[in-house]
C-alpha cells in the first residue's frame, strides 16, 4: 500500500475518474454501461447472488444514488467485465465503508475480483482515508470468501439468515472485514 491519510469528506460520488492495473480498469459506471452490467447481472451464476425483479431498473437506480459509487470494472479492451460498489457509513464514530461486486462468469477463477478489490481497497484507505471496510458474502460462496481473504478480508461473524435465496428461503451470509494494516500485510513487494 503507498500509504494512509487521514480521512476526508466524501462530497461527491464520482471522487476519482478512473483506477487502472494491467488488467483492468475501474471507473464510474454510466448509462451506456447498463446493457453490459445487465447482461451480466442476469446471468444465473450471478442473478442466483444478485437477484433482483426488475436488473434493469436496479442498475439505473444505482447509478443515480448519490451514497452509491458505482464503479464498472474494465479489461484492457474496455469491454465491461464487471461492477464493484462502495458506500460509507459517515457517522465520525462509526465511519467505514462497504463494498460488493459481481463479475461476468467468462472471468471467473482468474484473480480479477482479488485484484479490483484489493485496488478498490487501496484506494478506499489511501484516497479516501477509510481504517476499516466491510463485506458480506453469502456464508455459502466459498470462492468470494476465498478471494477476499487474499486481500486480507477476516471473517467476523455469521450474519444469520440475512438474505432471501432464489428459492425464497433465508440464507446467512458471512460479515468480513479488513484494516488498513490487513491490506498492506498482503500486497506484493512490487506493488509497493
Amino acid at each position: 500500500m503507498r500509504g494512509y491519510r487521514e480521512p476526508v469528506a466524501v462530497t461527491s460520488r464520482y471522487i476519482f475518474a478512473m483506477l487502472q492495473s494491467d488488467r483492468i480498469r475501474l471507473r464510474p459506471v454510466v448509462s451506456d454501461d447498463i446493457d453490459a452490467m445487465v447482461r451480466i447481472r442476469t446471468t444465473p451464476e450471478v442473478w442466483a447472488r444478485w437477484m433482483g425483479e426488475d436488473v434493469e431498473a436496479d442498475v439505473r437506480e444505482a447509478i443515480e444514488l448519490e451514497d452509491l459509487h458505482y464503479l464498472a470494472i474494465e479489461d484492457p479492451d474496455g469491454t465491461v467485465i464487471g461492477g464493484i460498489q462502495w458506500e460509507a457509513e459517515t457517522d465520525p464514530d462509526h465511519r467505514h465503508a462497504g463494498i460488493d461486486i459481481y463479475l461476468d462468469p467468462s472471468v471467473h477463477g482468474q484473480g480479477i475480483c482479488t485484484e479490483a478489490v484489493r485496488m478498490l481497497a487501496n484506494y478506499l484507505f489511501v484516497e479516501v482515508g477509510h481504517h476499516r471496510i466491510t463485506i458480506d458474502p453469502s456464508a455459502d460462496n466459498a470462492a468470494a470468501i476465498r478471494c477476499y481473504e487474499k486481500v486480507g478480508f477476516k471473517p467476523v461473524g455469521i450474519i444469520r439468515q440475512a438474505e432471501r435465496g432464489p428459492d425464497g428461503s433465508w440464507h446467512d451470509g458471512l460479515l468480513m472485514d479488513l484494516l488498513v494494516e490487513d491490506l498492506a500485510a498482503t500486497e506484493d513487494p512490487g506493488d509497493r
